[in-house]
Formats: structure tokens, C-alpha cells, sequence
């Protein structure tokens, strides 16, 4: 209920009658939430409203534990102003002598953010409470005594000398002069008996971020843009529409974390160039471009990652991936599935080659042997299957292939956010993801039987 207009008027009731109420709540839906304050006197709405903890999202609520720094990792729109708005007034509320440091990357959003902005610490004051803000000196003084200072990334010198209690960092992915700021500030954080800090921003893979999640005493959260239901629904469902599944939309959305790896075979900024977003997978035998233009594809073939000896429960890679006219190879569905008994993935793997008039379904080996053939003819006795035996590590078949798309020779029709997760993380020296890379192997598997296919048949390019 955080983006709706604070009630005014009437005389709040007593904190402990309002707890009570809030412990009817704490478990509610928004809707039974706002359905139940509606019937409520107008003072014990203006008191629920202001008890901050009740209408947190999971993301949003301090973690327990000795922890030292508490970063909220989040996409645009999920709360985080207000939650770091929120823990400086509790702290403030419980330490009248705590200093506190806000941390932006530069003065002006210090103020238009953190102090002034709609989720900002003037607007998350308490009825009775009077701050005094002096913009001029960039001081917060709090009712209780306590007093907030302004800092900003740009002036990281300015932030060598003074001492805190606490502090609060936003949008730290986006700070100049990072390091030096971020150090400056753990130095003076040195008063009291717990110094704490939170860390408020929309992730984005730079060093100073990724060394503050590495430390031991690091509590972090999570959030994404569509958990917060407070939010303009058209906005969600807007953003969603626009960037959904793009490297972009999962790190400004659903707040991921994105790192390449050292050695990377396919880097995010790969993945996203061999993007097209005008291509869509239209049927079994064409690749579309709106209304510009067809392109045929030639031959279909369906990559599968067979589950480690056929066992119930994990999951088998099955990726879809055609050859089209002029040469380039385009991933085009992504049906890989989990938990099934092989007989259950089998089917999955008959409706994918089915659905795209596969004329070949290339699976490995390795970890069934034959019965792999034996349990997709089971299904379906007229599947073209090929099994392939992997004689070399999986970096060394994935290279080839990753430098078709380096090329512009392998493409994705389409956002596959499991798969190019599973990519990205392949290097020289092998997989470093977690679990089995089972979409990618599948990809890797379908891609090169298009390829050695192709160069061993000769082409008629059309005129």
C-alpha cells in the first residue's frame, strides 16, 4: 500500500492496539488488506498505514542475523527507495544520537531521491513527526535527535573524517569514484555498537558490487519490478511487454545479476547482438520478418541433452534450431522439461520434432547408450533419431558453435532466458554454471549436426 495517499485527519490510535491489528494483516492479500482498512476508523488507518513492516514484501524486510551490510538487489519499481527511506527511520526512532550517511552518487539525488523524492524520507514521516531538511548544508535533522548527512560518490574525499552509525547507499552500481567512496565510508562507519549499512540498487556487473557480495557479514535481498503490487499495472505489464526475457529486462526487471565469466564462449552482449527481434518463428518450414521478408528454412533439426542415465527427475535439454536459406542457424524453441520419467520427456521430445517437421532428432549417448533410441522409438517407432557419442569436453564442441555467433551465422529467434543463462556461463575451460548445461549441450548438439550437414551437402542459393 505504498504508492496510495497517506490518510489525513483524525487522531491515530495507540501503537499497541494498532500491532494488533497488524498481526490480523501481516498474512493477508493486498486486496483482503485494503478491503479490511477500508471498514476501520479513520485513526486506526492513518496508525496502520504508518507501521512500515506490515506491508513489506519479502525482498523488503531487514534481514535477521549479525549481518554489517544489507544490499536490496532489485528491479525498477520494486520499493527500494522506500525500503532504505523506511530502515533509516527506524534507526533514527531507536538511536536518538545515531549519525547517518546517505550515499548517492551525486548531491542532487541525494535530495530528489532520498530526501525529497515520493518514497523519500519526508515522505515516509510519521504523523507528529516534524523533520527539519536543510538542503543547503545537506542535513536531515530527525525528531528524535538524530541527524542524516548528505554524501555524494562524486566527492569521495569529502567522506574521510566524518563518523557514522549508519548508512544508507543508493544506486550504487551507478556511483563514479566507487571504490573510493565505498572505502571512505566503511572507515568512518565506526560509532556505536553495530554499524550497519544498506544498499539500496538495480544491479549491474561492476567490481565494487560483486566485492560487497562477496563479504561475510553480506545479508542480501532480492526483488522484481512485477512483485510489487502497488505499482501502476499498465506499467508492468508494459515494461514486461517491452523488455521481457532481454538481458536488459531481466537485469532492470527482475533485478539478475548479470557477470560474464573469465573466458567466456558467449559474453551477454554476444547473446543480445545475436538477438533479433523481428524474427519469429512462424511454422516448421519458415522463419518470419513481419511483412518484410521470408527467409525458407532448409532443414530442422531437434538438439536433445538426455537426463544422467535416463533417471526420473532431472532434466533433459530439447532445443529446436533451423537452418534457413542463406546459411545462418537459428535457435527456435526451447521445450526442455524436468521431473518427468523418460517415456514423459520422450513424448515432449516427439511433439517438439512433430511441431517443427524435424527432419532429425540428434541426441546424445553417452549416458543412456543405446536405450536412449530405444525409449524415443517407444513413443513414436517412425522418429529419425541419431544418436552422437561425446567425444570431446563440452567446451571444446561448444567453442565452434559459439564462434557462429560471434559471426552472425547462429541467431536467436526469440528470448530464451534459461538457455542463455547456461550459455553464458560456458568458458575455455569448461561449464561454470551450476548443474548440467543441458539446454546448451542440446543446442550445441542441434546447431552442429546443421552445420557439418550443410557443408557436406552443396547449396542452390536462389537469385
Amino acid at each position: 500500500m505504498r504508492n496510495r495517499r497517506k490518510p489525513r485527519g483524525g487522531a491515530p490510535m495507540g501503537r499497541a492496539e494498532a500491532w494488533r491489528w497488524l498481526a490480523m494483516l501481516r498474512d493477508m492479500t493486498p486486496e483482503a488488506q485494503l478491503l479490511l482498512i477500508a471498514s476501520l476508523p479513520h485513526g486506526a488507518t492513518l496508525a496502520l498505514y504508518e507501521e512500515w513492516w506490515w506491508g513489506a514484501l519479502r525482498g523488503q524486510r531487514e534481514p535477521a542475523g549479525d549481518w554489517r551490510v544489507w544490499p536490496v538487489i532489485a528491479g525498477r519499481g520494486f520499493g527500494k527507495t522506500r525500503v532504505g527511506a523506511e530502515w533509516v527511520w527506524q534507526r533514527a526512532r531507536d538511536h536518538p544520537e545515531a549519525r547517518i550517511a546517505l550515499v548517492a552518487a551525486n548531491f542532487d539525488e541525494v535530495a530528489k531521491v532520498m530526501v525529497e523524492g515520493d518514497s523519500g524520507l519526508l515522505a515516509c514521516a510519521r504523523s507528529g513527526e516534524q523533520p527539519d531538511w536543510r538542503s543547503s548544508r545537506g542535513i536531515f535533522h530527525f525528531p528524535s535527535g538524530a541527524a542524516a548527512f548528505a554524501h555524494s560518490a562524486e566527492r569521495p574525499a569529502r567522506l574521510r573524517g566524518p563518523q557514522h552509525h549508519f548508512a544508507w547507499c543508493d544506486e550504487l552500481a551507478k556511483w563514479p569514484h566507487a571504490d573510493a567512496t565505498w572505502d571512505n565510508l566503511m572507515f568512518g562507519l565506526r560509532l556505536g555498537e553495530a554499524p550497519r549499512t544498506i544498499v539500496t540498487t538495480t544491479p549491474q556487473p561492476v567490481p565494487l558490487l560483486k566485492r560487497i557480495l562477496a563479504l561475510k557479514r553480506c545479508a542480501r535481498t532480492h526483488g522484481r519490478t512485477d512483485q510489487n503490487p502497488w505499482s501502476a499495472a499498465d506499467f508492468r505489464e508494459a515494461v514486461r511487454e517491452m523488455y521481457g526475457g532481454t538481458r536488459l529486462g531481466r537485469q532492470e526487471l527482475d533485478g539478475i545479476l548479470f557477470d560474464d565469466p573469465e573466458g567466456a564462449l558467449w559474453t551477454r552482449e554476444m547473446l543480445e547482438a545475436a538477438r533479433d527481434s523481428h524474427f519469429h518463428a512462424r511454422s516448421a518450414d519458415w522463419i518470419h520478418r513481419g511483412s518484410e521478408s521470408d527467409c525458407p528454412l532448409q532443414r530442422v533439426v531437434v538438439g536433445v541433452d538426455p537426463p544422467a542415465g535416463g533417471k526420473e527427475g532431472d532434466a533433459c535439454g530439447i532445443i529446436a534450431c533451423g537452418l534457413d536459406d542463406a546459411g545462418t542457424a537459428w535457435v527456435l524453441a526451447d521445450h526442455s522439461v524436468a521431473g518427468l520419467r523418460p517415456e514423459g520427456w520422450a513424448r515432449k521430445v516427439a511433439a517438439a520434432a512433430q511441431e517443427w517437421d524435424a527432419q532429425l532428432i540428434v541426441a546424445e549417448k553417452n549416458q543412456g547408450g543405446d536405450m536412449i533410441e530405444s525409449i524415443l522409438r517407444g513413443v513414436d517407432a517412425d522418429l529419425p533419431v541419431k544418436l552422437v557419442h561425446a567425444a570431446k569436453g563440452k567446451a571444446a564442441r561448444a567453442e565452434p558453435i559459439a564462434l557462429r555467433f560471434e559471426t552472425g551465422r547462429a541467431k536467436l529467434a526469440g528470448t530464451f532466458p534459461e538457455l542463455e543463462d547456461q550459455l553464458a556461463q560456458f568458458t575455455y575451460a569448461g561449464y561454470q554454471g551450476p548443474g548440467s548445461p543441458d539446454r546448451a549441450d542440446a543446442m550445441v548438439w542441434a546447431m552442429t549436426e546443421l552445420f557439418e550437414k550443410a557443408r557436406a551437402q552443396p547449396r542452390v542459393r536462389r537469385l
